[in-house]
């Protein structure tokens, strides 16, 4: 079982986000009805319910202003509001004005204003607001102009977080003054500089952050923070990266001045100083001794080693840095938004993670989030795509919930698609993709990552990567449909660096596990794609598979089947597309199928038996080789197939059985009808769940009745499709005994 199942609530949430189509209807533009609306009338959302809704759309990337309209207040209720980083205009904000919101978290709108946002809630809200984060939004409106006095409207609220904006001196100013109830600021990395404004608010606020405000004059920042005497928590860190304008040291304010007056701010249990420099082991303990600390913010400092903050048994103080692990992922809760913070917590993550033999989803959990919220900072990517490698590699994996590694995945994969010229993260990825878990369990865009992992194939030239590109590929391959196959394969360059890779080993004489995966991804990508099979023949790969199969054939058995099974399943696939057979039809492929077909390997025979089968069904007029004469052929055919025997696992799988169709109905040839009857027979004998049921559904069963009731039939054509027809019979009885039990 997994250490962290996904529960039923939100299985079902996530259910409904992904399939709102199904589930709501589009109204027209010109209705009185919102755009779109669930198509059960009496359906309805509470209130924690439609706020998981609400959140779980925006993390899938799926809210607009047309989703946005589903929550209407018949059906919804919504009291604390987050959206993050979406794309909305106050068509689709307007209806949030018939909610009573109490808590509004609006971050990373940049496609209006946060006077527009404001515009659009109801009186009900305005009056009763008691928090907003509109960090990294804008206040800048069409004309340059920075607008925020619709923040006095707001005459309830309490906690104010305007980090990450364009909120100014005058900005301060007003809110200062005209907000009685302001007991929270965060007016972090803002074009602040001048918080003496904050000193009208000085006997309520409770929490004030100031990290990376440049003051321009430092000095009056120390005096006018001692005056904050009811100050629970000041955030007064910075990020050590940031350049000051013109490389003066304007706003790099000494913490000393603070830490030395252990007496000051009285109230304070939270202090962060990271990133600052100036302090020492002996200040910082007498600031703690005359200070209950809950919370001390020391990251990017030497301050986290100090024995009162490194302590991991002290469970009465929170730190953040890179002592231990503790420290770290206290780093990454806290400071997601900050990219030097996240990388430095990563890098120093990374280490631990090498060592973990128990499954941590609350580390991936905490890693994701940061790598998400810096998708270009390389050196974010860097460690993070190395961190999630080690959370979810070999038995550790084993144990992570597949949503979880979904997201793994995900976030794998957007890195790839950022930094597709870097080795090292490309390695990284793929390290991580290349998992049989993740690549069998996980549900996530096959195709996608199929893409990205081919273009990592033709971009480098290493060969762990390219041993851990064709094994991705050659999985996938068989799990994506016949159109995103024919997208893949059909690409020159794909195909070309796989036939390289190819041609090199066999020139070499390597047959390792690179060339094995090289030609199962290479028959998975051929298999009912066509277009794939026009590249593949059309860039030399059959001359090339000729010349492998020639240097198989010195080598030890198990190595000579495996090799020989593959190139001939792929060429069972050309054989299949009708205007490709001619290729085909030459005299030294058709001597070394008919060879081949008399191997004393099963899965090599059943093969070559198949591309003759399907050569021959066109017909005496399309043998275009000499010799072996087709009559001959066929006969062969024929006695290889009646000698076989059923092997005790399933040698193949097949994406549907159409195919085998125009074998069937070879009624000239008999023995082309007994290898694809007998084909059929071997895997609904091996896998009746899947494939009784598939020929159904395509007809197939419909021919092998035809077939039964043609007196012209042959026998042990007739018997093999009594048989499948069966075993269809008593699979489907069975499929109806266990949905009964399940009633």
């Amino acid at each position: 079982m997994y250490d962290t199942p996904v529960s039923l609530q939100g299985c079902c949430v996530d259910f409904i986000c992904e399939n709102l189509e199904a589930l709501c209807d589009v109204n027209p533009v010109d209705s009185p009805l919102p755009k779109m609306t669930f198509k059960d009338p009496d359906v309805y959302f509470h209130g924690d319910l439609s706020e998981q809704l609400l959140t779980k759309l925006c993390d899938k990337g799926k809210l607009t202003d047309d989703t946005l309209s589903l929550f209407n207040p018949n059906t919804t209720s919504l009291k604390r509001v987050s959206i993050q980083n979406s794309q909305l205009t106050t068509r689709g904000l307007r209806t949030l004005r018939a909610h009573r919101i109490s808590d509004l978290e609006i971050k990373g709108l940049r496609t209006v204003t946060v006077n527009d946002v404001i515009g659009c809630l109801g009186e009900w809200t305005l009056s009763h607001l008691k928090s907003l984060n509109v960090t990294h939004s804008t206040f800048m409106n069409s004309t340059n102009f920075i607008v925020v006095i619709s923040l006095t409207k707001l005459q309830n609220l309490q906690s104010l977080n305007v980090s990450h904006t364009e909120f100014n001196n005058h900005g301060l100013e007003i809110i200062a003054t005209d907000l009685p109830c302001l007991e929270h600021l965060d007016i972090s990395n803002t074009r602040v500089t001048d918080i003496s404004s904050v000193k009208k608010c000085k006997d309520r606020l409770k929490s004030l952050s100031i990290y990376n405000i440049r003051p321009l004059n430092e000095e009056e920042v120390i005096p006018i923070l001692f005056e904050m005497k009811h100050l629970v928590h000041l955030d007064i860190s910075e990020d050590p990266s940031v350049q000051p304008l013109l490389n003066l040291q304007n706003g790099r304010f000494k913490i000393k001045a603070l830490l030395a007056v252990p007496s000051c701010l009285p109230c304070l249990t939270s202090l962060d100083i990271s990133g600052k420099e100036g302090a020492n082991e002996t200040m910082i303990r007498d600031f703690m001794t005359t200070h209950t600390m809950r919370f001390v913010g020391a990251a990017l400092t030497p301050y986290c080693e100090y024995e009162m903050l490194a302590d991991e048994i002290n469970t009465d103080i929170v730190v953040t840095g890179e002592a231990n692990e503790k420290q770290i992922l206290e780093a990454l809760k806290r400071y997601v938004l900050r990219a030097v913070y996240v990388q430095k917590s990563l890098y120093t993550l990374f280490r631990l993670t090498q060592v973990m033999v128990e499954p941590r989803e609350d580390i991936i959990r905490l890693v994701l989030p940061a790598m998400n919220g810096h998708p270009k900072q390389l050196g974010v990517q860097m460690a993070a795509t190395a961190c999630l490698y080690n959370l979810s590699k070999g038995d550790v994996g084993m144990k992570v919930h597949p949503a979880c590694l979904k997201h793994v995945v995900n976030s794998t994969l957007s890195a790839m698609e950022n930094f597709p010229n870097h080795q090292q993260l490309q390695k990284n990825a793929l390290l991580t993709l290349c998992s049989d878990r993740i690549l069998q369990d996980v549900t996530f865009d096959r195709y996608r990552c199929a893409r990205l992992v081919m273009e990592c194939l033709c971009q480098f030239d290493e060969t762990s990567m390219n041993r851990m590109s064709v094994a991705i590929c050659s999985i996938l391959a068989a799990k994506i449909s016949t159109e995103q196959t024919s997208m893949l394969g059909a690409k020159a360059r794909y195909m070309k660096k796989m036939l390289e890779l190819v041609k090199q080993k066999v020139e070499n004489k390597v047959i390792d596990i690179t060339l094995k995966f090289t030609l199962s991804a290479l028959w998975n990508l051929t298999d009912e794609s066509p277009p794939t099979c026009h590249v593949f023949l059309k860039e030399g790969g059959l001359d090339l598979f000729m010349e492998t199969l020639q240097v198989v054939s010195e080598m030890e058995p198990d190595t000579r089947t495996q090799v020989e099974t593959k190139i001939l399943g792929l060429l069972n696939n050309i054989a299949e597309v009708k205007n490709l057979r001619e290729a085909l039809m030459r005299d030294d492929f058709m001597m070394l199928g008919r060879r081949l077909m008399h191997a004393d390997q099963i899965d090599v025979g059943y093969f070559a038996a198949g591309i003759i089968a399907h050569l021959a069904s066109d017909g005496p007029q399309s043998w275009l080789v000499g010799t072996p004469e087709r009559e001959e052929l066929l006969n062969e055919l024929g006695e290889v197939v009646l000698k076989w025997e059923q092997p005790s696992g399933e040698m193949v799988a097949y994406r549907s059985f159409k195919p085998f169709f125009p074998l069937l109905r070879c009624k000239t040839a008999p023995t082309v009808q007994l290898w694809a009857v007998w084909a059929i027979q071997h895997v609904c004998t091996k896998n009746g769940n899947r494939y009784c049921p598939m020929l159904e559904e395509e007809g197939g069963a419909h021919i092998l009745k035809q077939m039964i009731d043609n007196p012209e039939s042959h026998d042990h054509v007739v018997q093999i499709s009594k048989d499948i027809l069966i075993l269809s019979r008593e699979n489907k009885a069975q499929a109806q005994k266990k949905r009964e039990k399940k009633r």
